[in-house]
């Protein structure tokens, strides 16, 4: 069984290949596309919303030092699930599918470099037991079946948040 950290990292990994993969299809490749882009953002929503719930607790109440980067993580991911989100209601003949989904798999090519560059050491560090976060975070990952619909902005900005 991997350690958290190793599953995370195979999940960035898994996801920096279909990235790749759609870079690759052909301009008309329409069904491909969506097929795949659908395929990125399930995986994304999957993997965020296990660390959200699971790992970054784990992380914030581990190390002192890892505060800042669970709180710009969070963040970060939830730019990322409003793109997912944008992706998910676009045909893949809209004009800005393609950009969106690069522009996505940008971001989080930006967040995996800041995760397993400063967030992943410090977890090391810190006294989690790695084997059973791993554990509560593929079971978790296996709840999620689907990419929850952009949430509508309620008063003063705030979006709802969505449990799988």
């Amino acid at each position: 069984m991997k350690d958290a950290i190793a599953l995370l990292k195979q999940d960035h990994a898994n996801v920096k290949a279909m990235f790749k993969e759609f870079e690759g299809l052909g301009e008309r490749a329409f069904t491909s596309k969506k097929k795949l882009a659908d395929k990125i953002c399930l995986e994304l929503t999957r993997h965020a919303t296990a660390e959200e719930e699971l790992f970054y607790p784990a992380v914030r109440a581990a190390s002192k030092e890892a505060e800042d980067l669970v709180d710009e993580a969070t963040v970060e991911h939830s730019s990322a699930k409003d793109l997912i989100a944008q992706i998910g209601e676009m045909d893949p003949h809209d004009e800005l599918f393609d950009a969106k989904v690069k522009v996505l798999g940008e971001y989080i090519n930006h967040h995996v470099k800041e995760e397993e560059g400063e967030m992943f050491p410090l977890a090391k560090k810190a006294a989690l037991d790695l084997q059973a976060l791993a554990r509560e975070i593929e079971a978790r990952k296996e709840e999620i079946e689907f990419v929850p619909p952009r949430m509508p902005q309620a008063r003063g900005g705030q979006a709802g948040r969505v449990r799988a």
